[in-house]
């Protein structure tokens, strides 16, 4: 029989990596949605004659949205999962 050290060692080994990608995941829209809108109220603010965004600006916003959500949420999440789990 494997001792139950052993299991809680490889339990804690093979799922820290899978749950570290699930909260990355739940967290990543949240975040992306307002950082998107940070950054859009930035962008007016910064340009007050502009009255709407085009669609290279829109998607230039929700580009920088999206890679910083991403980096926010993973480095959340691992940090997180590490307290967690150790």
């Amino acid at each position: 029989m494997i001792p139950r050290v052993v299991m809680i060692e490889l339990y804690k080994t093979f799922h820290q990596p899978i749950w570290t990608v699930v909260l990355t995941a739940a967290l990543f829209f949240p975040i992306k949605k307002i950082l998107f809108q940070l950054y859009m109220k930035k962008f007016f603010k910064d340009n007050s004659d502009v009255q709407e965004l085009n669609e290279i600006i829109k998607k230039k916003l929700n580009n920088r949205a999206r890679f910083t959500s991403m980096l926010l949420s993973f480095v959340f999440s691992y940090l997180y999962v590490q307290n967690v789990f150790y």
